[in-house]
């Protein structure tokens, strides 16, 4: 049994009588279910929660099945009005388990997420969502997010081009998610990691996907599973306590002064992990014209940037499975009036503070890449070549609006689209 760290719980769990929500999410069905057995296995009185979602982008058809160890507690299928994730949530999946937890109190619970399902959307909808009037956390804890990673299957879901309608795992007819951005979500936003390998002898792709999932999420506790033991899985796993409802959000973690990434530019098992930083804007032109570059030469990128063409924004960043994602987090503070500096939260004013650029105020880029026998400095040089020169910085703002602009249109700053 390889073990990658230790769990911890807090002395103030014992006076909470809500009955604690493990969240299992991954991309391997098969995983996440077998774990979730592992755990009704070690304690029979636990109740697990899953959904079927083939048939929601169809009729808006879903089929719930709610078990322990005696065996099926419900199995019914439901239709809802409007086929989504965000209908699934708040019309079925949280009055379910708010009303398992009232009606077998003491008893924990633990939610297998479909792959479609992002464990992000859950824990947002749990932090606001009323159910018969009450929050859904008046009901019950939000204990952990528990991201199970199949190691037969790691790399090639997160270098996979598909869409998630290429494979039917669609949530909506709308729903153009890409398949290595979901799991590679699932990964992040989780706060324990297991390496899914039971019966398996470690091997060096074993060895190759640990190290792949502490570079994609670094600030998880992590596990691998190599032999099939449910008592050792449910201690590491249930009642950790390891979910933080104030957490940094996964987009803007560099703007609170959060890592984004870690950097490990020497290959370990052929995984390079490399974060860039510049406080000078990128050229929209030139930075368009290198991302298939940064795409195909990494798996997995995310963090923050500044666009000469767009001063007064700031961009998140992602990219895996071929495909860029870039979004709006807002104003930079350095353009926001000061009368609105309220209204950001101490974490970002701190930051801001603390790394405060005389000429560009907190405006800068943070980015960190994920890849696979890649060079971190090739990376740098690349993004280097996109910066402004001297002789284009000293132009000053009214010259990068200027810019032609391949992003227009991509996204709002006053909307606050990802796209």
């Amino acid at each position: 049994m390889s073990q990658l760290a230790q769990p911890g719980a807090d002395a103030h769990q014992a006076a909470d009588l809500r009955p604690a929500l493990t969240i299992l999410t991954g991309f391997s069905p098969c995983a996440v279910l077998a774990a979730a057995d592992m755990l009704i296995e070690a304690d029979p009185a636990v109740i697990v929660v899953a959904h079927d979602l083939t048939g929601l982008a169809d009729g808006g058809r879903l089929h719930r099945i709610v078990r322990d160890g005696r065996g099926v507690i419900e199995d019914a299928h439901v239709t809802l009005e409007h086929g989504c994730v965000s209908c699934t949530l708040r019309e079925d999946v949280l009055p379910a388990l708010v009303r398992l937890a009232r009606t077998h109190p003491g008893r924990d619970l633990v939610l297998a997420l479909p792959p479609a399902v992002e464990p992000e959307s859950v824990a947002s909808v749990c932090s606001w969502c009323l159910v018969e009037g009450r929050p859904v956390t008046d009901a019950v804890r939000l204990d952990s997010v528990v991201a199970v990673c199949d190691a037969e299957t790691l790399l090639e879901t997160l270098d996979s081009p598909d869409d998630l309608a290429d494979r039917s795992l669609q949530a909506a007819d709308d729903d153009t998610r890409g398949v290595a951005e979901v799991a590679a979500r699932q990964i992040e936003y989780a706060d324990t990691v297991v390496l899914w390998a039971p019966g398996s002898e470690p091997d060096f792709e074993h060895t190759r996907a640990s190290v792949l999932l502490q570079r994609l999420n670094p600030w998880a506790r992590h596990y691998v599973l190599d032999l099939a033991e449910p008592a050792w899985l449910s201690h590491r796993l249930r009642r950790t306590d390891r979910f933080d409802p104030n957490g940094p959000d996964l987009y803007g973690r560099g703007l609170e002064g959060f890592a984004v990434g870690v950097h490990e530019p020497e290959p370990d098992c052929g995984v390079v992990a490399a974060v860039y930083r510049a406080r000078r804007p990128l050229h929209p032109e030139r930075f368009h014209a290198a991302l298939p570059t940064l795409v195909q030469r990494t798996l997995r990128g995310r963090g923050h940037l500044w666009l000469a063409s767009r001063p007064e924004a700031a961009i998140a960043w992602e990219s895996g499975g071929g495909g860029v994602s870039m979004g709006d987090l807002g104003r930079w503070l350095a353009a926001t009036p000061d009368e609105e500096w309220d209204e950001v939260g101490a974490e970002r004013r701190v930051n801001a503070d603390l790394h405060w650029d005389g000429d560009f105020g907190d405006r800068e880029i943070h980015l960190a890449f994920v890849g696979l026998h890649c060079d971190a400095d090739e990376l740098a040089a690349v993004l280097d070549s996109c910066l402004l020169t001297d002789g284009e910085l000293a132009a000053g703002e009214d010259a990068w609006r200027g810019y032609a602009d391949p992003f227009a249109g991509c996204f709002d700053i006053e909307e606050g689209n990802r796209e």
